[in-house]
């Protein structure tokens, strides 16, 4: 059911964080990678460490997903290589701290254009260059838990707004693609470990918030997003379009 073998999967911010989880993942049961993010000496460590381990391609596409050209580059690299993409995982994110009445116009647009513009720019440019020329077609979107809820934790305003766009913008692709036999989905994480936020999540205040707000008590451990992943992307998903999977340990379900 999970078997990637000779499926070519695309990740976005693929140097760090959730996306080398993803990485990890999907090279673990047989996709070749195209890792996408604007470090190209981190996604080349990335990229030796996955080709050892799990004996898959791997290829390093040094790329600014808020710049057209970088995108439409990266696309002709990919298909050079590949000759095609058959899943692609729009991970790439940021994520500023601002309260809403200090916000300048520049800290809005800025996070838009990371979280939601880069997000459609990345999926139409491999849609009209490689993923509608594959017999095989996945995009999933990494949006947020705070997509669909707002927080009394992080004043997030504009990171809220853009994954919430991510959101609607998953159910419109997915329904004006489906005559294309591409299925488009999203995964909502909730609070989750990776080397930028380990920190921050256990800190004693933070901790608490955890206690108060998420059910289960506690933030998401590497690799509990991969089954959700997995699943979307899997060949017996294909009945499966314009759904958020939310992994969020109960946080938006109280």
């Amino acid at each position: 059911m999970f078997n990637f073998s000779g499926l070519v999967a695309v990740i976005t911010g693929g140097s760090s964080g959730l996306g080398v989880q993803f990485a990890r993942a999907l090279a673990g049961h047989g996709a070749d990678l195209a890792l996408i993010a604007r470090r190209k000496e981190k996604l080349d460590a990335v990229a030796e460490e996955l080709r050892e381990e799990f004996g898959v391609k791997v290829l390093t596409v040094p790329c600014d997903v808020t710049n057209l050209t970088d995108v439409q580059r990266a696309v002709t690299t990919v298909g050079e290589t590949y000759g095609r993409a058959d899943i692609l995982v729009n991970n790439a994110g940021t994520g500023g701290v601002v309260p809403a009445l200090d916000m300048t116009d520049e800290q809005w647009n800025a996070d838009i254009a990371v979280d939601l513009t880069a997000t459609f720019r990345v999926t139409r440019e491999f849609m009209n260059g490689l993923i509608q020329h594959s017999e095989f077609g996945r995009v999933i979107n990494i949006a947020s838990m705070y997509g669909l809820v707002g927080n009394t934790a992080l004043p997030s305003s504009a990171y809220h707004a853009a994954k919430g766009g991510v959101i609607n913008l998953t159910r419109a692709l997915a329904a004006e693609w489906a005559k294309a036999h591409v299925t488009v989905n999203c995964i909502c994480p909730g609070y989750f470990e990776t080397e930028l936020t380990v920190d921050s999540l256990n800190t004693p205040q933070f901790q608490n918030h955890l206690k108060q707000t998420v059910p289960l008590g506690r933030y998401g451990k590497a690799g509990e997003l991969n089954s959700a992943l997995l699943f979307l992307a899997s060949r017996d998903s294909g009945y499966v379009t314009g759904i958020s999977v939310v992994v969020d340990g109960g946080y938006t379900c109280v």
